[in-house]
């Protein structure tokens, strides 16, 4: 029985790219870069800023360190102003915390998004105190696709790895729920494609949020 449902947060509780690409272009355009789209950016996200920054600086051909160092700060302080920009939720999402919470099974966000930005993000769109846990990019927590922040997820709403649904929409996600022990599923609506999540044989693959209701009526019974 699941008592626990851990989600990611950017391309699966919310659609971000908007404001991941807005804020990559300007700090793109600081350094005299051309700017990406939003598909460039699908790809590039979801292992934290700085991977962000780097994968986006060196398919623009600018892999020079110090340069590098300069556009952490850069892109941070755009993040800071523009992290809102067109959030919003994907469809069907609000229906399935509506269905998890009157189910009585804990939700949490876990996220390589700063521990800031997540909250603000989160209570934007769902409001503040929705969910159960917000766990974002913090000291002492290890990123993923290390497994400690789901684990730390799991302890803190007190439930077993095997009790915990976690759904990702990224390679990255996927290689969290899996070393977790936790039963994964593969976003489809998010930003990857379907033989990206596939590679990784997750415990299921979901088209759209209404199908991770029918997965936990058919394992809680309800």
């Amino acid at each position: 029985m699941y008592r626990c449902c851990i989600f990611d947060l950017d391309g699966t509780l919310i659609n971000t790219v908007y404001a991941l690409t807005r804020t990559m272009n300007l700090t793109l355009e600081h350094f005299g870069l051309a700017p990406i789209g939003d598909e460039e950016t699908k790809v590039f996200v979801g292992d934290g800023y700085k991977k962000f920054v780097s994968r986006a600086f060196a398919f623009r051909g600018e892999t020079g360190q110090q340069v590098l160092a300069e556009a952490y700060e850069v892109y941070n302080r755009n993040f800071q102003a523009n992290c809102l920009y067109r959030i919003e939720a994907y469809d069907g999402m609000r229906e399935l915390l509506a269905f998890l919470k009157k189910g009585q099974i804990k939700i949490a966000v876990l996220t390589n998004k700063g521990q800031r930005q997540a909250v603000e993000n989160i209570e934007t769109v769902y409001g503040q105190g929705y969910f159960d846990l917000i766990t974002g990019e913090r000291e002492g927590l290890k990123r993923k696709p290390d497994p400690s922040g789901a684990l730390y997820t799991a302890r803190m709403l007190g439930a077993r790895p095997e009790e915990c649904l976690y759904v990702g929409d990224t390679n990255t996600d996927m290689k969290t729920g899996i070393a977790a022990g936790m039963d994964t599923v593969g976003a489809l609506w998010g930003f990857r494609k379907r033989e990206e999540l596939e590679r990784f044989h997750p415990a299921y693959i979901a088209a759209h949020p209404a199908e991770i209701m029918s997965i936990l009526r058919l394992r809680n019974g309800k």
